[in-house]
């Protein structure tokens, strides 16, 4: 990259705060112009190929479009060199390590995102006409090859496996390594984690309330507002749980929707 160049940056995320704070730190550095941002990726797509960036900062889990969909609208145009930013996404976090991507991984701090734009400019300076592309042709391939797999569990019951489809799940809770599973009156336990769960399941379909429990939003009885702007969920079972502020701003839309 010419040192006498400014590094133009395009950032998209659907959480305002997020977004903003982005180009707040990106506002500190002055080899940097901010030359558009986007809330969706519909927006995205539109913004990045009129202002053609030199780098995106792109949010992975938006709905209706997420980042990957964003980079596959764009070709086979122009594609910038891309740092992901995403909130407690093991696959996709492995995924960028492999493909030697840039990430962001939510909430981040300062320190940090220097750190990660650093590397960005230094990967520019030295980036091949076609090397990016390439690499992103490999990582939206293993994206696909994922998304393809069978939406299902391998569970026992009574000493037999089988698998269980993802949308018959009712809820999910933690305990330390194992997680258990219920579906009507049967409970199913695994060894996993929630995090786990919550990658392999549809995001349009599952509700994450608390650190330890994951709810089909079908299957959710009726809120009630709780203390400190949480809600007490009631389960068509009866069961109760918390949904914590922590996890209220990651699905607004889901919140309207109930």
């Amino acid at each position: 990259m010419n040192s006498m160049a400014r590094l133009r940056v395009f950032v998209v995320d659907d959480e305002a705060p997020a977004r903003k704070k982005i180009i707040r730190f990106l506002g500190r550095d002055p080899e940097v112009e901010v030359v558009g941002e986007a809330g969706n990726g519909r927006e995205a797509v539109r913004g990045i190929q009129q202002t053609k960036p030199d780098l995106a900062f792109l949010d992975v889990q938006m709905p209706a479009m997420d980042g990957f969909e964003v980079i596959r609208a764009l070709e086979p145009g122009p594609i910038p060199r891309v740092v992901f930013v995403t909130a407690h996404d093991e696959y996709a976090i492995r995924a960028f390590e492999v493909h030697a991507f840039g990430y962001l991984l939510k909430p981040f701090d300062q320190v940090r995102f220097e750190k990660v734009l650093a590397d960005a400019k230094q990967h520019l300076a030295r980036d091949e006409a076609n090397g990016v592309g390439a690499q992103l042709k490999q990582l939206l391939a293993e994206v696909q090859r994922r998304q393809q797999q069978p939406a299902r569990l391998l569970v026992e019951h009574n000493q037999r496996a089988f698998f269980l489809p993802l949308n018959q799940i009712d809820w999910a809770e933690s305990e330390r390594n194992y997680l258990k599973i219920h579906v009507g009156d049967q409970t199913y336990t695994i060894r996993g984690t929630v995090e786990g769960l919550e990658e392999k399941v549809e995001p349009s379909e599952f509700l994450r309330l608390n650190r330890s429990c994951l709810v089909r939003i079908d299957f959710i009885h009726e809120l009630e507002s709780w203390f400190h702007g949480e809600y007490k969920v009631t389960l068509k079972s009866g069961q109760k749980l918390t949904w914590t502020r922590r996890y209220l701003g990651k699905h607004p839309e889901l919140l309207q929707r109930l």
